[in-house]
């Protein structure tokens, strides 16, 4: 079993745990707070930065296990940070529920729920949260299930990043006709990271929807490269909590003019 087939079996059951507070979960929608603007905090002239708050990877062990996510949140926002992800992954990557809520009060930013969402339940948690966005990766899911969630979460007001990996699967993400589409550099088998993926896909990916970039953004000329391809957004975790100046770096990022598509 691969690391994505472990995550993902821990996933469906942390769902079967989660329905036991579906009653509650659905009772608090109600009181959600109205979501930011996630799609239209990326669009501009300049590279957007979707700044990460990451504790851990499978691939990497730990990055920064000892993060406070408020601090890390403001850091992100006073160097320019367009919106934040934030991992809620514990088993994987070491996050959780509360440094979402903990990050999203401390900045007026929207933010991601990182997450590996397999169910409508865990959309509507992440809404509770306070989620503005939330991830859909299409290697995770089939054609169905795939379009029933992108439909629920857009339903809920809520962004979607649909993220790809290859040719194959941007074709399935495309067909979604999604406002938001990230293309992994990191191979979900071997975890090898190639930028080059992103460059082959860019031009596919019709110009009204937000290209992001994912994984493998180190340094600035990363950023560079990835602005040139065409992508409007970067997202950035680990070079950004492993940096002793995260805010600089953010900024020299957001310096970067996109290549319109």
């Amino acid at each position: 079993m691969g690391v994505l087939d472990q995550i993902l079996a821990t996933k469906h059951d942390e769902v079967g745990a989660l329905r036991a507070r579906a009653a509650e979960i659905a009772a608090a929608l109600r009181d959600a707070p109205p979501p930011r603007d996630f799609v239209g905090a990326l669009r501009g002239d300049h590279l957007a930065v979707i700044a990460e708050i990451k504790r851990r990877s499978p691939s990497k062990g730990d990055l920064a296990p000892g993060l406070d996510p408020a601090t890390v949140a403001r850091a992100y926002a006073a160097g320019g940070a367009a919106c934040l992800s934030v991992l809620t992954d514990g088993p994987f990557f070491g996050g959780s529920a509360a440094d979402l809520v903990a990050a999203r009060a401390a900045v007026p930013v929207p933010v991601l729920r990182k997450d590996f969402t397999v169910d409508a339940l865990q959309i509507d948690e992440a809404r509770v949260l306070g989620a503005d966005a939330v991830l859909l990766i299409v290697a995770a899911l089939d054609d169905l299930v795939l379009a029933d969630l992108h439909a629920h979460a857009t339903g809920r007001g809520l962004a979607v990043l649909v993220e790809v990996h290859d040719e194959a699967e941007l074709e399935r993400a495309l067909a979604l006709d999604p406002a938001l589409l990230g293309v992994n550099a990191r191979d979900l088998g071997s975890f090898a990271e190639d930028l080059g993926t992103g460059e082959r896909l860019v031009d596919r990916i019709p110009a009204s929807t937000v290209a992001v970039a994912e994984s493998a953004i180190r340094s600035v000329a990363d950023a560079r490269r990835m602005a040139g391809a065409g992508f409007q957004a970067v997202l950035v975790g680990e070079a950004l909590v492993r940096s002793d100046d995260p805010a600089r770096l953010v900024q020299a990022f957001t310096a970067e003019p996109v290549r319109r598509r």
